[in-house]
């Protein structure tokens, strides 16, 4: 026997279960819907990334070897501008030590006639008796020099004729 209350308990159950059901529906429908933005979302991106491949890789790619090439460009600048600078340094600095030379030179000349002036007269007698000492030590030198040369000259020229004699000789002697 089935009863009123049975029938409304079944009703409740197949109720409950469609309710349960159709629940479950919306929710795949949701989801379906959440995965079919995800997959468009996917998809955009791959497009994107097929199109940066086929075109953007290569503007890239182009821009990159630009941009190593004015690197290049920029070192050989560098190196150019620093060579060039290194050698300005150079000259500068050799200029430098030759006007440096040439200014303590004056300076130790200048102190030479300053300390002069303040002698009395008879050391600056002495001092330029001693200046002339030295060129006469410098042209005396000069002729020992030559002498010597010429000495030597001399005594090559007496072995040669010395030897040049006792060759005369010893023919004389073998006739």
């Amino acid at each position: 026997i089935v009863t009123r209350d049975a029938v409304e308990e079944s009703l409740k159950a197949v109720f409950q279960f469609v309710k349960d059901k159709e629940k479950l529906l919306q929710d795949l429908c949701a989801q379906i819907e959440e995965t079919k933005k995800r997959i468009s979302a996917k998809k955009r991106e791959r497009d994107y990334w097929l199109e940066y491949k086929n075109v953007g890789s290569k503007i890239h790619a182009e821009k990159i070897s630009t941009l190593e090439k004015d690197i290049e460009e920029v070192k050989y600048e560098f190196e150019r501008t620093e060579e060039y600078y290194r050698e300005a340094l150079k000259v500068v600095r050799e200029e430098n030590q030759k006007l440096f030379d040439r200014h303590m030179k004056l300076l130790s000349e200048e102190a030479l006639k300053n300390a002069v002036g303040y002698l009395d007269k008879n050391c600056r007698r002495e001092i330029e008796e001693n200046e002339w000492l030295k060129e006469e030590v410098k042209i005396y030198r000069k002729e020992d020099s030559d002498l010597r040369a010429s000495v030597q000259l001399l005594e090559e020229e007496n072995t040669n004729l010395v030897a040049k004699l006792i060759d005369i000789k010893l023919q004389h002697l073998g006739v």
